[in-house]
């Protein structure tokens, strides 16, 4: 069983159409302080990340934010954070992020979340990264995304196996549960 200290969090900046989202988004955040562990996001107060990290500190758990100089300059960061970066980037954002956390989780959002969830399910594929990748799936939102990878199966872009690289729950405590006894796909990508 893997030793999770702390866990990125990517999810929206926005709340989404159902108050599911931020019903979810607030779970997780208790589920995260019951279990020991620090939230490591990207350091806004706004949409799903706002509230999760309200979530855990409500309960007297850890928040450790990452934000751009750009969005910190909007006023977007989060006033109340155990911890606050403030780096140049939305790269650096990502590698300090990847260096903080022992694991990675997405929540429903925007192109962003999605982008930052593939680069780290890509970096464990390649084996530049050891650290388990999971998906919330609030309202069945992920279905469609599972559907595009079953395609790029399908297709012969991607090893059956590798569908198993990643851990979906619809339940935080069993998303953290199935990542701290994630094991690695050893099959290699190429087919």
């Amino acid at each position: 069983m893997r030793n999770i200290r702390s866990i990125a969090v990517f999810c929206g900046s926005n709340m989404g159409a159902s108050s599911v989202y931020a019903e979810q988004a607030e779970a997780l955040g208790a589920t995260l302080v019951e279990n020991g562990v620090t939230l490591v996001y990207g350091g806004t107060q706004k949409g799903l990340m706002g509230v999760l990290a309200d979530a855990v500190l409500s309960r007297g758990g850890r928040a450790h934010g990452v934000i751009t100089e750009r969005l910190q300059a909007k006023g977007h960061i989060h006033p109340n954070l155990t911890n606050s970066e403030i780096v140049p980037t939305m790269r650096t954002r990502k590698e300090r992020m990847a260096e903080l956390s022992d694991a990675f989780i997405a929540l429903p959002g925007g192109i962003g979340t999605m982008e930052e969830f593939m680069e780290a399910w890509t970096l464990n594929q390649l084996g530049e990264l050891n650290k388990p990748v999971g998906l919330l799936n609030i309202n069945c939102f992920f279905e469609p995304f599972m559907a595009f990878i079953d395609q790029m199966i399908k297709e012969a872009f991607l090893p059956p196996s590798h569908r198993q690289s990643m851990v979906l729950e619809s339940d935080p405590q069993q998303l953290l549960n199935g990542l701290r006894n994630f094991q690695p796909v050893t099959v290699p990508k190429w087919l």
